[in-house]
């Protein structure tokens, strides 16, 4: 009898650690790594004629092939925040700027064409400061830190927020002068939380515009996302 129940809850036991594991494994991984710097030219008649976009790959990772027939869960309703901050380790900008996934629309009206009428088509989803979208295991999406535009000096943190802006994408509660800047990232998902660390430098000429791995000292500043 004794050896029954001995069998019976080791075999319980066993049952359980199982099922944490499957979960465990089953959950998004999510992991930021640097893209490659998007380059725009635009008609006339918009806010700029180029524009240069640095940015960061958004990653939820595929199981180990040994464990793929698990399925990886996708995260869902990803949303995050980016905070800039000097050298030192002090913030820049007291708020935290919403981050905006490249893939989703811009927060502008549509302009829709009828025979010889043409006009704009207010949708209030696409008009939102909020920028979220679901990533299956496997895939990647580029989301926004800064924007440079012709042949200025100044940078400007990059969201939603840029398109509501007077004077149109240079948001100035958002401009980011000649510099270097540590870029801390945090991305939220229904199950899975991901920090990342980043310079950001803006130092003149267009291939000083860019993104790097953050450095020891900025990481020893910014633990948390280390």
């Amino acid at each position: 009898m004794i050896e029954t129940a001995i069998g019976i809850v080791g075999g319980a036991i066993v049952a359980i650690v199982i099922t944490i594991v499957v979960e465990v494994l089953r959950r998004p991984k999510l992991r930021m790594r640097i893209a490659t710097t998007g380059k725009a030219t635009y008609p006339p008649g918009r806010p700029a004629a180029t524009g240069q976009y640095i940015n960061i790959d958004l990653v939820n990772e595929p199981l180990p092939w040994l464990f793929r027939w698990l399925l990886r869960d996708a995260a869902l309703q990803c949303r995050g925040t980016v905070t800039f901050h000097n050298l030192d380790g002090q913030r820049y900008f007291s708020a935290a700027m919403p981050v905006r996934f490249v893939r989703s629309p811009e927060p502008v009206p549509m302009r829709i064409v009828l025979g010889g009428l043409s006009g704009a088509l207010v949708d209030p989803l696409r008009l939102s400061l909020d920028s979220r979208i679901d990533l299956y295991p496997g895939e990647s999406t580029p989301f926004d830190i800064a924007a440079k535009f012709d042949s200025e000096a100044d940078c400007y943190a990059w969201s939603n927020l840029n398109y509501f802006s007077d004077p149109p994408w240079r948001h100035p509660d958002w401009r980011l002068p000649s510099g270097r800047y540590i870029v801390e990232v945090t991305i939220l998902s229904n199950s899975a939380k991901c920090r990342g660390l980043f310079r950001l430098l803006n130092q003149g000429g267009p291939n000083d515009f860019r993104l790097e791995n953050a450095m020891a000292t900025d990481r020893a500043l910014h633990p948390a996302a280390s």
